[in-house]
């Protein structure tokens, strides 16, 4: 295929088609995947892009091209016969009350090969880096008012230094979770491939890595689903209600120029310190409060405080705290862990900038953060229409902050090995847009969490010296 430049530091080589494996001349046969409400609830938010940058030093195009590259290719094309949903697309026939996801036979997931010659160092570091350097590196997903994709891929070479691969999803069918266990199984089968056989290799994928895909698990007597739907249908206010087209994000990547990207990190000792630290305001207030200090309590409370700061939020603003949490074991019954989809609970909560800049602001956050995370433990992970009708008038309101995190330490991000060692560095490249901090288990361990932010270069140093 021709080369095609759409970027001054990258260049895209190919773009072609990957289908699940198949070792005759059968394939799948066409289904069809319906939405929970735990999907239609996210189906109409932005698609979520995650990188994983891997250094192999002195990697020339040579290696790349004839070893890496057919592994990936292959491993792909094994792992969509487990992950076939993947390869199909959302959407909403007009005899259908609702969108799902559709797979018929040749449909495959899209994957971009490119190369790039920006500073493969700088990228994979963790220091103030431009925010618009990343977005060449992940695929745009592709998403009409009648079609869109599920996922999109895209690896690049970057001569001498190692390569990347860029994930895209659509939120109506992954989670976060669903995302890693993909990754975990695409990096798990190009481990087995022997680049001296790699066009028969057909290894099995393990049982933990098997993904769940019945939809029966998740219940809804009363019909949450099509309410979800019906208040998106509301929200939109266009002559096509049932577009698939997602919303506005918080920031045009093409007016992000001014933006800067940095990496901060709190290992296990600084989570005990922060820890310490709100106990020790709270007792000094004489609040004997049983709170839920876990490392993502602890942490968001830390980044939210020295964002609030950063921007310089007027006193009186209304700042809006949206948490996410994996409910596969909170269900009643509880769903299998293996389940793939959407999966998370939210809560919303909001409090007034001048309590979050106080002296004590991080206890304060730590404490209302607390509360959500309790509720999601109890009825806050069964869907409800007040959950909805709460977001679409978070989302219609003007003048407040929203702070929210993106990821999870739990994730084993680091743990992606395809064949070429753990990542360097992992990100989520889709918080440049969305406004959120993105969160990572630290790659060396102990307990440590990596925060990734993205502000303008002003806001940044002023988060620096809040943070330190």
């Amino acid at each position: 295929m021709a080369e095609t430049q759409n970027n001054s530091k990258v260049k895209v080589h190919e773009v072609t088609k990957l289908t699940p494996f198949s070792s005759n001349s059968t394939t799948a046969a066409p289904f069809t995947l319906p939405l929970t409400y735990f999907d239609t609830y996210w189906f109409k938010f932005p698609p979520v892009e995650r990188l994983f940058l891997y250094q192999i030093t002195e990697l020339t195009s040579n290696s790349f091209n004839s070893v890496i590259l057919p592994k990936l290719k292959h491993s792909l094309s094994l792992t969509l016969v487990h992950y076939t949903p993947l390869a199909g697309h959302l959407m909403w026939p007009p005899d259908a009350a609702k969108p799902a996801i559709y797979y018929f036979p040749d449909d495959g997931v899209s994957l971009t090969v490119a190369e790039s010659n920006s500073d493969f160092a700088l990228l994979s570091g963790s220091g103030i880096r431009d925010a618009a350097e990343f977005n060449p590196l992940v695929p745009q997903l592709s998403i009409s008012d009648d079609k869109a994709e599920v996922i999109a891929i895209q690896t690049t070479y970057f001569p001498n230094q190692g390569f990347s691969i860029g994930v895209s999803y659509h939120h109506s069918l992954l989670d976060g979770k669903s995302c890693m266990m993909f990754i975990k199984s695409w990096a798990y089968f190009s481990k087995q491939i022997q680049s001296s056989d790699v066009h028969n290799a057909n290894p099995s994928l393990l049982p933990e890595l098997t993904p769940c895909f019945d939809r029966t698990v998740i219940k809804d007597p009363d019909g949450i689903d099509m309410v979800y739907v019906k208040h998106w249908m509301d929200f939109t206010g266009s002559s096509d209600t049932r577009s698939l087209k997602v919303l506005a994000t918080a920031v045009d990547k093409e007016g992000s120029s001014d933006f800067v990207r940095k990496t901060f990190e709190l290992s296990g000792e600084d989570i005990k310190k922060l820890r310490y630290k709100v106990n020790k305001i709270n007792n000094e207030a004489g609040e004997s409060k049983q709170l839920h200090l876990s490392t993502f309590v602890l942490t968001c409370a830390h980044a939210y405080v020295c964002q609030i700061k950063a921007k310089r939020v007027e006193a009186n603003t209304t700042v809006k705290f949206a948490v996410g949490g994996d409910c596969r074991g909170r269900l009643d019954p509880p769903v299998p862990t293996n389940y793939f989809g959407n999966c998370i609970g939210s809560v919303i909560a909001e409090a007034k900038a001048s309590d979050i800049i106080r002296d004590d602001g991080v206890a304060v956050v730590a404490e209302k953060l607390s509360e959500m995370i309790k509720v999601l433990k109890g009825n806050g992970v069964q869907g409800s229409e007040d959950k909805m009708v709460k977001t679409i008038a978070m989302l219609k309101e003007k003048g407040h902050v929203m702070l929210t995190a993106a990821g999870s330490n739990r994730f084993d991000d680091y743990g992606s090995d395809f064949g070429w060692g753990r990542p360097k560095k992992v990100e989520i490249v889709s918080v440049d847009r969305t406004g959120a901090i993105s969160l990572v288990e630290s790659k060396d361990g102990g307990g440590g969490i990596e925060i990734g932010v993205v502000l303008k270069k002003q806001q940044m140093e002023v988060f620096c010296f809040s943070l330190c």
